[in-house]
């Protein structure tokens, strides 16, 4: 059943990584999306078994000039059946120092944020989950050794240097395949409008790289999570 490896792989992913912790009050960035949605049913789920002991709490942020959005309804009524508590943060992109003048997609994610570890310093969250799985994980790592000549990418656990917070990606372990049958399978909503920035990016070329050096190599993935590891 796809459920028990996502279950599997997510507990995978808190061990291996410590992810929680007894006393952890955990904010789940709810996007709306597949991911998000599966990260949101993940945690609410592991909230009610008591080990470790950790609260959580949902926040779908809405930036006013994106003219895109999410079923709030939907969105609470899924809370509602995960025991997950849900806050709606509306914020909105400033003009300060010329802000409006960068990169849209960047300005949306940088406000996005900001919402999220500015609300979670109000109601006393120590770490933030996002919903970053392992195609995530591998693309970033590809364009990073392509565009960059880093090998590096996105972190399962990160502690900020400059707030008492921890930001977490309980799905670092799962295939985005994974998430996506069982998104179908539980019958989740999808987004009512698409993002009016989405574009073709680097992203989507890091994506058919994958795929060919899967066609390559069938094990590709745990050759490039394995050199990730070492």
């Amino acid at each position: 059943m796809i459920w028990n490896r996502l279950w599997r792989k997510f507990h995978q992913a808190c061990q291996q990584f410590e992810l929680l912790e007894d006393g952890d009050k955990v904010l789940i960035g709810l996007s709306g999306g597949k991911d998000s949605l599966l990260m949101t049913e993940l945690l609410g789920r592991q909230a009610k078994i008591f080990v470790p002991k950790i609260e959580v709490v949902a926040v779908h942020v809405r930036v006013r000039e994106r003219n895109y959005q999410t079923d709030i309804d939907y969105l609470q009524s899924f809370c509602d059946q995960a025991g997950v508590k849900l806050i709606i943060k509306d914020t909105e992109i400033s003009d300060e120092n010329g802000q409006k003048r960068k990169d849209e997609c960047f300005l949306c994610s940088w406000y996005r944020r900001k919402a999220l570890l500015d609300l979670a310093q109000e109601i006393g969250c120590n770490k933030i989950a996002f919903g970053h799985h392992q195609d995530d994980v591998l693309h970033t790592l590809l364009m990073n050794i392509i565009y960059e000549g880093r090998f590096t990418t996105i972190e399962p656990k990160l502690k900020l240097d400059k707030m008492p917070i921890t930001l977490i990606r309980p799905l670092w372990l799962i295939q985005e395949e994974d998430i996506r049958a069982y998104a179908e399978e539980a019958g989740y909503k999808k987004q009512l409008k698409r993002c009016p920035f989405e574009r073709v990016t680097s992203r989507t070329d890091a994506r058919k790289l994958l795929e060919h050096l899967e066609t390559l190599n069938p094990d590709v993935r745990s050759s490039l999570l394995h050199a990730l590891k070492r």
